[in-house]
């Protein structure tokens, strides 16, 4: 399973990017063990990548039971951090700096969601 998300992937993201703020859901499985590494890596993102990219994370929690799901479709935990834009997310993953501490999440995941949410237009 991938974990991390692939040029090609980055890619397609920034094509279809309708503009504005990005909210990026995060749905998280841990490897035995995985939360200390995983804790490291948020620490990281917390403490330096977010400011300097303008991102922030709106809610982080623990999986808790699914009451609509189907058999393995629970998740360890869920986050949801905003961008301002795709293109700031872009720049983050890119990020020397960041590429140093990525393999922390790498390492604490065995399976992982990734996918950029787009607020519907008020009716």
């Amino acid at each position: 399973m991938a974990v991390d998300p692939r040029g090609a992937d980055l890619k397609r993201y920034l094509q279809e990017d309708p503009g504005g703020p990005v909210v990026m859901l995060n749905l998280l499985r841990f490897a035995e063990g995985g939360r200390e590494s995983y804790d490291r890596y948020a620490a990281a993102l917390s403490e330096t990548f977010l400011p300097r990219y303008g991102g922030e994370v709106l809610c982080a929690g623990d999986g808790g039971t699914p009451l609509v799901a189907e058999q393995g479709q629970d998740w360890d935990a869920v986050l949801l951090v905003r961008y301002p834009s795709r293109e700031a997310f872009s720049r983050m993953v890119a990020d020397p700096e960041y590429q140093q501490v990525t393999h922390l999440r790498t390492e604490a995941l065995t399976e992982a969601v990734l996918q950029a949410t787009t607020a519907w237009a008020p009716s």
